[in-house]
């Protein structure tokens, strides 16, 4: 029987593709770490269910959509808030920039909310290109906001959309992961992202 012989070419090829991968993946990083990053829009904003994306106050809302936030804020039940918070990523660098993980955690008006971890993996293009990562995020107001009256949890679900949907309220505190090789290498330290630009 004749043994199977791996063509040394090809092994240094692989080999070779591979550490071009690795420092392609470096580059990345080092390229990430003089990203700038902000909370571009908050979307699809919804209290208990009712869309509340340009409302200010509960007098803004119908009769009946008010009854709903109010009820579900003074029952024994939960008191959702879910939204979408785009965050933008923009690099300066002349070569693209990428992260594979985003361990983030959520405030509003410095209160902790929330935390989560996106997988979705994220190329910014060079040159000034910007890229934006979306995070769904779920709250439970009540849970969030214990010992607070039923009104005052259901007035902190509103007004958080801005002119233009900015985020005004908001703050991010992230951690973005890129993959080098087999290990996930992690960003040194935590960004603190609001609705203007800012880096590490």
């Amino acid at each position: 029987m004749k043994k199977f012989r791996f063509p040394v070419a090809v092994m240094l090829t692989l080999l070779l593709v591979s550490a071009c991968d690795v420092l392609n993946q470096v580059q990345q990083m080092a390229n990430l770490t003089k990203c700038e990053f902000r909370l571009k829009t908050v979307d699809q904003l919804r209290l208990a269910g009712v869309n509340i994306q340009q409302i200010r106050q509960l007098s803004d809302l119908s009769l009946m959509d008010a009854a709903k936030i109010t009820t579900a804020a003074m029952s024994g039940g939960s008191l959702p808030l879910n939204f979408t918070l785009n965050v933008e990523a923009k690099n300066p660098n002349p070569a693209v920039a990428g992260l594979n993980r985003l361990d983030w955690t959520l405030l509003i008006d410095d209160i902790e909310m929330v935390s989560g971890v996106n997988e979705n993996r994220v190329q910014i293009p060079a040159n000034g290109g910007t890229s934006i990562l979306p995070l769904t995020i779920s709250i439970d107001l009540k849970q969030a906001l214990k010992g607070k009256s039923g009104d005052a949890i259901a007035n902190f679900g509103l007004n958080l959309a801005g002119a233009g949907n900015q985020p005004t309220r908001i703050t991010l505190k992230a951690r973005p992961y890129i993959s080098v090789g087999s290990q996930t290498i992690a960003y040194p330290g935590y960004l603190t992202i609001r609705n203007e630009f800012t880096s590490n």
